[in-house]
């Protein structure tokens, strides 16, 4: 069995897409995935599945929609992918201390996609980087550093205008649900 994270976008942001943990589990537990987990109220879940990821992301939505009637964009990614998104973050120690410093809140960040984005979303994204808003692309991950706060920041709102579905999680959030899938493997 593979260990799955699904991330959801948008959920009870702002009092918005509101959606009771307890019964997200339940509803994904009768699409057959195994030992269901979820961390805090933004759309983490964890579980376990036997066939192949292709289109899960869409089974996931589908039903969210379905049963709750919130449109969400779900990023899929396996235990091991969202382990090498921690092992290769681009940004030094001293850097990411360097923007903790003086951040509001968390300074570093990963939007996860659902697929690479086009060089024009890219460059989009690097028109907004200045030594206050960084960021690095790998792939299906674009890894964000704040000195100042993602809040209201000319970078993370270019993120919407990417053409492809993201959402965004702190590092201590991805190294929780690390630590969680570890736990269910």
């Amino acid at each position: 069995m593979t260990i799955y994270l699904a991330l959801l976008r948008g959920i009870n942001v702002g009092g918005h897409n509101k959606l009771k943990m307890a019964e997200l589990r339940t509803s994904l537990e009768s699409l057959g995935l195994q030992n269901v987990k979820t961390y805090i109220q933004s759309g983490n879940v964890l579980f376990g599945w036997n066939d192949g990821a292709e289109i899960l992301h869409k089974q996931i939505e589908s039903k969210i929609e379905e049963d709750f009637g919130i449109s969400s964009a779900v990023i899929i990614r396996t235990k091991e992918e969202l382990q090498e998104i921690i092992n290769h973050c681009p940004f030094s120690e001293q850097d990411i201390s360097k923007a903790a410093s003086s951040a509001k809140g968390e300074s570093l960040h990963v939007a996860l996609l659902q697929e690479i984005p086009s060089n024009e979303g890219i460059d989009k994204l690097s028109a907004c980087v200045n030594e206050r808003e960084q960021c690095a692309v790998n792939g299906r991950n674009i890894y964000l550093l704040f000195h100042d706060s993602i809040r209201n920041s000319k970078l993370g709102n270019q993120l919407n205008k990417i053409g492809v579905p993201a959402t965004v999680r702190n590092w201590k959030t991805l190294n929780k649900l690390l630590s969680m899938s570890e736990e269910l493997d």
